[in-house]
């Protein structure tokens, strides 16, 4: 399978799977698509650079990508910075490490 193949499956899934990401105001963007090992990253920004519930949606992407894709080995969900970021890196930082968030699943 292509690079450009992966990315466009990838991007499918995202859209269809979790459209909240869109919905709710945010963007996300594959930033790179390994072929060879199956290795995925991904940037969501827009209003999920600030949203409370963004580690939770990271994590769920993470996780459930590569069990969906069989040509994906690994995700990397990381915020995407720039003039359209949010202002509360900080406080969804922290969040991440959360215990509350390790078993959440979210309706996507």
């Amino acid at each position: 399978m292509s690079a450009q193949s992966l990315e466009r499956r990838t991007r499918n899934y995202l859209s269809n799977n979790v459209p909240q990401i869109q919905e709710h105001g945010g963007h996300f963007e594959i930033e790179d698509v390994d072929h060879e090992t199956g290795e995925v990253t991904v940037a969501i920004g827009g209003a999920c650079s600030g949203c409370g519930i963004a580690p939770m949606t990271m994590k769920a992407i993470e996780r459930r990508l590569p069990d969906e894709l069989d040509e994906v080995s690994s995700v990397t969900v990381r915020r995407a910075g720039g003039p359209r970021a949010a202002v509360m890196p900080d406080k969804t930082d922290e969040m991440e490490e959360m215990d509350e968030y390790e078993d959440y699943s979210p309706p996507f």
